[in-house]
Formats: C-alpha cells, sequence, structure tokens
C-alpha cells in the first residue's frame, strides 16, 4: 500500500470514528458496532480494514463530548455515579459492581448505568425490587465470557429518578470472572461500592 493510500485510510478511519461517537453521543447509539456501520454506510465506505476499533471510538467520544457537551456532560456523569452509589447501597447485599461508560468517565445524557449483581438466582433480585416498591421490567444481557464463548445473562432495568439502571443478574461463581469488555477484549473493570465512593471523592476516571 501506498503512503498516500495508507494515509487516506487512516484519515477516514478517523472520520468514522468521529461520526460514530456523534451518533453514540447525540442519538443515544451504545452499539459500537452500530454506531461504525452507521458512520461507515454515511461515507459510503464497505471496507473492513478502515473500521475504527472500539476503543477509538470511545476516545472519540470523549473528545466530541471536550469539545461539544462540556457544559452538561461533567454534570450529568457526576448526577449517574451519584445514582449509581445509591442503587448499589440499596443492593449491597447482591454485592454489585459498576462497569461500562459511567464507570470509564464517557457517559452522557443517553447512558445508563450498568451494575453486575451476584444471586443464587434471578428472582432474588425481583422480590428484592418488589418489597422496595420499585417497578422494573426483565430483559436480557449477551456478553462476552472468553474468546469463543458468549453468556446470556437475566437482567432487570428500572428508573431512579431520571436515570435509567441495568443490573446484569449474575451467579455467585461469577463474581471472581468479569466478561470481556467490548473495548479492548480484556476483563471488564468492575468497582465496587467503596471504590465508586472514593472516585467521586477523588472525581478520577479510569483509564
Amino acid at each position: 500500500m501506498s503512503r498516500k493510500s495508507l494515509r487516506q485510510d487512516t484519515q477516514m478511519r478517523q472520520r468514522i470514528a468521529q461520526q460514530a461517537a456523534q451518533y453514540m453521543v447525540e442519538h443515544g447509539i451504545k452499539d459500537f458496532l452500530t454506531a461504525k456501520q452507521k458512520a461507515a454506510d454515511m461515507f459510503g465506505v464497505t471496507d473492513g480494514n478502515v473500521m475504527p476499533r472500539n476503543v477509538e471510538v470511545e476516545q472519540a467520544v470523549a473528545e466530541y463530548q471536550r469539545i461539544f457537551k462540556s457544559d452538561v456532560q461533567p454534570q450529568r456523569l457526576q448526577t449517574l455515579r451519584e445514582t449509581a452509589i445509591k442503587a448499589m447501597t440499596l443492593l449491597a447485599k447482591f454485592k454489585p459492581r459498576m462497569v461500562g461508560a459511567v464507570l470509564r468517565g464517557s457517559a452522557n445524557e443517553h447512558s445508563e448505568v450498568n451494575l453486575h449483581v451476584f444471586a443464587d438466582s434471578p428472582e432474588l433480585l425481583g422480590h428484592f425490587l418488589d418489597e422496595h416498591h420499585i417497578p422494573y421490567q426483565q430483559h436480557e444481557k449477551r456478553l462476552r465470557l472468553n474468546k469463543e464463548q458468549y453468556i446470556i445473562y437475566p437482567a432487570l432495568g428500572f428508573i431512579a429518578g431520571d436515570v435509567p439502571v441495568e443490573l446484569v443478574i449474575m451467579p455467585l461463581t461469577a463474581e471472581r470472572q468479569a466478561p470481556l469488555s467490548p473495548l479492548n477484549g480484556k476483563p471488564m473493570q468492575r468497582y465496587s461500592l467503596s471504590k465508586v465512593q472514593d472516585m467521586l471523592e477523588d472525581e478520577t476516571i479510569p483509564d
């Protein structure tokens, strides 16, 4: 490949990442692949070799928010993290762990608080929310356990104030084995309540 072609591919890769980031921030698209495909379609790109990696889109999201959302995104992120602390405090018996965009600091107005919780059976979470008079909806979450295996976990969603919260219910044995991150294929970062509290106090954002 010539230097010119390589430079053109690099530029298009960046443009797709930036456009995908805009779709995720402005239109609430949460799935990286969907956002990238939509961006590639807009540019008429069909060559998979110029598609950016998810981590590149995440970086573009951070840059987009820094430029266009600096007046609202930090406050929304703080609200999301404060809501996460309240939800995790309520759900303490299920050893909640926070994951996702709220943990990483890339969350926006369309983001939800994502928590992994652990129980012998999914029904225990439903009963718990019923006892606390918290309406919820049931769905499923597909996560990658390793390079070859996906697992579908039961999940519950509810609204806390104006913040959507998702609980992915995992068996007790899964507490020590985090699913793989869609960003880099490594085990997800999962923060306990105490670590989320420390993060909010220190105003630090994980890499």
